[in-house]
């Protein structure tokens, strides 16, 4: 009799699995690498992402997580796989500790070869190619100027890339009035300012005049993450500020000629120049940002 029941037990648990397991899992299968379909339990290798992917006829045989199936982009095979559509949907609860891989199309810890969307999504001193989806280390050397193939928050100078400085001066030293800095390398997403360095300080040598008194112009560089983050004319430029030593801020645009603004051809680098009314002072301390940007401090004297 007990031997019976075992069996009659063991016959319902087996055709439960088998029920659960047409209905598709609910839990993303673990990651298997591979260079060809042969590499696969599967059957099926994404071979832009080197992943095992999980074949399916209709999103009923794949996990919550991957619901989407279909066609892989981009591959020759007419085989339907199971794929993610978003990092929330790769989430259980207010996870977010998966993300859908932009290449792999699975969920996968971010910082993968084949999850990253952002610099953020990588380790520490690596970034993030978007358009494959590839952490890699940064780069320490560099050829020309701007982020070149630094890290976001890194410059090209001198063929090294090197981390804009933290800014040192009252005009964002809280203690003494100035405005607090916020921006970080790691999280922040806005425009960077690299460089500012002075042309010239006396009579205006534009007419009609920008100060009454001397006129201090000096010329600042920044590159963004995004193209098309600088617009091409100076008139749609926003999100720049001029702060003072005790921490007043202004609308660093209008410190700006139409004529001495120039924005590269895809938006992501800006050279221009502003002006200043330095009064009868002979030193004067900039502090420099951009909504979501770098902090940047200059001590210039005439």
């Amino acid at each position: 009799m007990q031997l019976r029941k075992m069996m009659v037990m063991l016959a319902a648990l087996s055709t439960m699995s088998l029920a659960l397991t047409a209905c598709g899992d609910d839990t993303t299968p673990g990651v298997e690498s591979c260079k060809a379909d042969t590499d696969c339990s599967t059957g099926y290798c994404n071979t832009a992402a080197s992943v095992c992917m999980t074949t399916c006829d209709s999103g009923s045989d794949c996990p919550d997580t991957e619901k989407n199936c279909a066609v892989l982009a981009g591959s020759t095979s007419p085989q339907k796989v199971c794929q993610c559509q978003t990092n929330q949907l790769c989430n259980k609860d207010s996870s977010t500790s998966l993300v859908c891989g932009t290449v792999s199309k699975i969920c996968e810890e971010p910082g993968s070869t084949t999850g990253c969307t952002k610099d953020t999504d990588c380790a520490t001193g690596n970034t993030c190619n978007i358009s494959t989806g590839v952490c890699s280390p940064a780069a320490t050397t560099c050829t020309g100027e701007g982020q070149a193939t630094c890290a976001y928050g890194s410059f090209c100078s001198a063929s090294t890339c090197t981390a804009v400085p933290a800014p040192s001066c009252d005009n964002f030293n809280p203690s003494k009035g100035g405005k607090t800095p916020v921006w970080s390398a790691s999280s922040s997403t806005g425009p960077v300012i690299y460089s500012i360095t002075k042309l010239s300080w006396g009579a205006d040598v534009v007419s009609p005049a920008f100060c009454t008194g001397d006129t201090l112009r000096a010329e600042v560089k920044a590159y963004a993450k995004t193209a098309g983050t600088f617009p091409p004319q100076k008139s749609a430029l926003q999100g720049l500020f001029y702060v003072t030593v005790n921490g007043n801020q202004q609308d660093g645009v209008t410190l700006i000629r139409p004529s001495g603004y120039s924005a590269s051809a895809d938006g992501k680098s800006a050279t221009f120049t502003m002006n200043f009314c330095p009064g009868s002072i002979s030193t004067i301390s900039l502090g420099l940002y951009f909504t979501g940007g770098n902090e940047i401090c200059s001590q210039l004297s005439k």
